[in-house]
């Protein structure tokens, strides 16, 4: 067997038990265009199989994307928050914050952007400890980025939603806001 013959072997191995991954060109409005994969993210809590998304704890429904009522359940605005120059709005859904389960923040750019913005989340402090880091989903029906994330168990004191924004030219910038907490 040819040097060749042995690495495609190899190869296809490696991929029919999942261990390969070809490497991502296009993107799509969670990062990648797999044409259905069920796929993870180092930084998200969720993974997306066939127009439906899997959160955190285990609940699966519809891609918010493929969602033309994008409906949030009960939303509750937040104050306003400055991050970096911008001020962004926010709207914390699915009712108050509770240790160990899932969050949901609704974050509204200043500017309009067809979801070229990478937004992350995550519920504690600032230093991310014992956080599970959330990533936005863009959600073309209202001009919104949606991010679910775990909230620590127990609580942070001074618990806070950090939101790190990374525009499209590279910029990042991180600030908080106060959650609704039970």
């Amino acid at each position: 067997m040819k040097t060749t013959d042995k690495t495609l072997s190899i190869l296809a191995l490696l991929t029919s038990v999942g261990l390969a991954m070809p490497g991502c060109s296009e993107s799509s409005s969670d990062g990648h265009a797999h044409g259905g994969d069920s796929h993870t993210h180092a930084d998200d809590t969720h993974s997306h199989t066939d127009g439906t998304h899997t959160h955190a704890d285990g609940s699966t429904h519809a891609d918010h994307a493929d969602d033309h009522d994008h409906d949030h359940g009960e939303e509750h605005p937040l104050p306003a928050a400055t991050i970096g120059d911008m001020t962004v709005e926010l709207a914390q859904a699915h009712g108050a914050l509770k240790a160990g389960e899932e969050g949901h923040l609704v974050i509204k750019l200043p500017y309009s952007d067809n979801g070229a913005t990478v937004i992350r989340a995550w519920i504690g402090g600032e230093d991310r400890t014992l956080s599970f880091v959330g990533r936005g989903e863009y959600a073309p029906s209202h001009d919104d980025y949606d991010v679910h994330a775990m909230a620590p168990d127990p609580l942070p004191e001074n618990t806070m939603w950090w939101i790190e924004i990374e525009k499209p030219d590279g910029t990042k910038v991180v600030g908080s806001a106060a959650p609704l907490v039970e």
